[in-house]
This record gives structure tokens, C-alpha cells and sequence, in this order.
């Protein structure tokens, strides 16, 4: 077959298969023709987050313009001063960038300790908030953020990586139609191998690998179950780097008709290519497959067009990370649509994160 196996073919074919059901890719808070609306001013504040270098999907967006850039730390703004993420922005006092004129929102990429801290300055700065994962330490502070904004109809939108992802999306979808039955099992893995420097970062928190990645996978479960009954953590530090970093971690999410696992460690090989997240129910499953270059396996007990009774494999479009992230806040913000993630679910999230983690909610 011209270099390309029977199975390639069919697994091709599945993912064409899947497009009626993905919808038309998000292309943001405004059609491909006719004048384009005003773009929506944003800066962001901090780049001591893993993810802040996201900030060049904004630039390279036709809804954003980028006004400018926040980091007190002196030495940590001249280590990423020639990244091409920042090139040629003014950096600013927070003060500065909550202040200038027309400004509608702010990605907040801090370190993790200053996370809650300047999403509360902007959210109190009457500033819709993109805010990377995990949401702090405190569920008391982050619960206040969520209120305020709240009240001030303001988007608070969480940073976790997975959410647009299409086959999540699809899943999304597929559930949502009833055609895997009733879940009675979830289990999902989130790991890496954390290098000896990165490690020293995230010993300083006491969630360890869980909180800092398995946070991830977490969205996604209480996506599929709703909030847990119940969350058991099993922690473990399983290097031998004379280190505090809890870094080979477990968690059971009870539920009453249900059960979910969630694996996170900072010691697996190729960790990427097992990241996973299955679903099973009485009437099918769904199983991801690299989550971040995502390919599923499906079964179904009963056929549903355009899929068949039985397992198939289905491929999925090339996507980056959170460019359909930015595109849903451009259409939330412009009054084009609601949230798809509630502040309710936002909160259940991080209550499950802090909870598998083996971390207080009372803070």
C-alpha cells in the first residue's frame, strides 16, 4: 500500500470520521471574513510559570493586543529577555499595567506562590484573568477570586492545558450524547522525568508532582464525574535525589456509582507518550493516547454514525496548546458566549487537586 499499512489507513479514516462530531476548529470572537472587531488589550504578569511563554499565542492572535509585560524579579526578567515570547515589549510595574488605559485582561504566569496574589489584583482591577494551574494553596483565597469575579461579571479562566484539546473535546461530546452509558471507572497518568534542577523548585510545595502536574488530569476527571465523595492520596518519594520533592504520587477518587485513578510521577522514561485518560462505562469506553499529540481507541456496544459497534481507532488534527484557549476568552469577553468551565467546577477542580495532593482546604 504504497509504504503506508492497512491499519494507518483505517485509523486515518476514523479520525475523518470524527469531524462531524469536533465541529469547525475555533478560530475566535470573530468570523474569517468581513472587518474584524477591536482588539481586546491584554498584558500578562509574571513569567516565572513553566507556561509562560504561552504569551506568544497572543501575540500571534488577531483578537489580542499585548500592551505589556510584568516581572519584579531582576534577574528573572534579564534570563528571558531575549526569549522571542517577550521580545519587544515594555516591561511595567504591575501597577503600571493595571493602569493603562483600555486594558480588558491579564494572563496571570507567576511563579506559583504569586499566583493568587496577582489574580486577585486583577480581578479587583475590574480585569477578566486567564490564570495558570494550579490555582495556588489557599482555597480560601482562590474561592474569594472566584466570588468577586462573579460579581463583577468578570472570566476567570483556568490555564489547564487539556480543556480544547479535540479529543477531549470529542469525549466532551460523546458523553454528552449518552453513548457510553453510565461511567463506573476513570483513570488517567500525567508524569515526566523533573530534572535535579526543576526538582529543587518543586520541593518547596508540599502537593508535589500531583499538585504541580497530575493538576492536569484532575480537570479532566472532575470534568467527566463531577466533584469526588471522597479523595484518597497515596504520596511517595520514590528517587534517590536527596531531595523533599514528594515525586511518584496516587490518588482514588470515590464516587457512588464510580471510582477514578489519577497517576502523576516525576521519574517516568518517555512519561509523555503514557499520558492517558480512559473512560469507561456501561455502554463503551474511550481511551486517550498520548494526550498531547492525541490519538483515541473507542468502543461502543452499539453502533452511532458515524462510528461502528465495537473498538476503532481515531485520529485527530494537529493542535497547540492553548490557542483555542485564548480564542474561547476573545468570545466570552465580547459577550459572544458563556464560560464552558463554571467557576462551580473550577472550584471543585482545585478542592480535588489540594485533596490528591494530601494538602489542606482549609487554607
Amino acid at each position: 500500500m504504497h509504504g503506508r499499512s492497512r491499519r494507518t489507513l483505517m485509523r486515518e479514516a476514523a479520525g475523518l470520521l470524527a469531524a462531524p462530531l469536533l465541529g469547525a476548529p475555533a478560530r475566535g470572537g470573530h468570523d474569517d471574513v468581513g472587518p474584524s472587531p477591536p482588539r481586546i488589550r491584554i498584558g500578562q504578569i509574571g513569567v516565572g510559570h513553566a507556561h509562560a511563554t504561552k504569551l506568544s499565542v497572543y501575540r500571534q492572535s488577531r483578537d489580542y493586543e499585548v500592551v505589556g509585560l510584568v516581572e519584579p524579579d531582576d534577574q528573572l526578567r534579564e534570563k528571558v529577555s531575549s526569549n522571542e515570547a517577550y521580545r519587544g515589549l515594555p516591561w511595567m510595574t504591575r501597577e503600571q499595567l493595571l493602569n493603562v488605559p483600555g486594558l480588558q485582561a491579564v494572563l496571570v504566569e507567576t511563579r506559583v506562590r504569586d499566583l493568587l496574589d496577582a489574580a486577585e489584583a486583577g480581578v479587583n482591577a475590574g480585569l477578566h484573568v486567564h490564570l495558570d494551574k494550579p490555582a495556588g494553596e489557599s482555597l480560601t483565597a482562590y474561592r474569594r477570586i472566584l466570588e468577586t469575579a462573579e460579581k463583577k461579571r468578570l472570566l476567570v479562566q483556568m490555564g489547564y492545558m487539556y480543556r480544547y484539546n479535540p479529543a477531549v473535546v470529542l469525549l466532551r461530546e460523546v458523553l454528552r450524547r449518552g453513548w457510553l452509558g453510565d461511567v463506573f471507572e476513570v483513570h488517567a497518568v500525567m508524569s515526566k522525568v523533573v530534572g535535579p534542577d526543576e526538582r529543587i523548585g518543586l520541593a518547596q510545595y508540599r502537593g508535589g508532582i500531583m499538585f504541580e502536574l497530575g493538576c492536569h488530569v484532575i480537570d479532566l476527571v472532575v470534568g467527566v464525574l463531577g466533584p469526588p465523595a471522597r479523595v484518597i492520596p497515596y504520596a511517595r518519594h520514590s528517587s534517590r535525589a536527596k531531595d523533599s520533592l514528594i515525586d511518584n504520587m496516587l490518588a482514588v477518587f470515590e464516587y457512588p456509582g464510580a471510582t477514578a485513578t489519577v497517576r502523576s510521577s516525576a521519574l517516568e522514561v518517555d512519561g509523555g507518550e503514557r499520558r492517558h485518560l480512559v473512560v469507561c462505562g456501561t455502554e463503551g469506553t474511550f481511551h486517550i493516547q498520548p494526550l498531547d499529540d492525541p490519538s483515541a481507541r473507542v468502543s461502543f456496544k452499539t453502533p452511532h454514525e458515524p462510528y461502528r459497534k465495537g473498538y476503532q481507532d481515531l485520529t485527530f488534527p494537529k493542535y497547540t496548546r492553548y490557542v483555542a484557549d485564548a480564542a474561547d476568552m476573545a468570545r466570552v469577553i465580547r459577550g459572544e458566549k458563556e464560560t464552558d468551565f463554571s467557576p462551580r467546577h473550577d472550584l471543585a477542580v482545585q478542592r480535588s487537586v489540594l485533596q490528591a495532593s494530601g494538602m489542606s482546604t482549609d487554607a
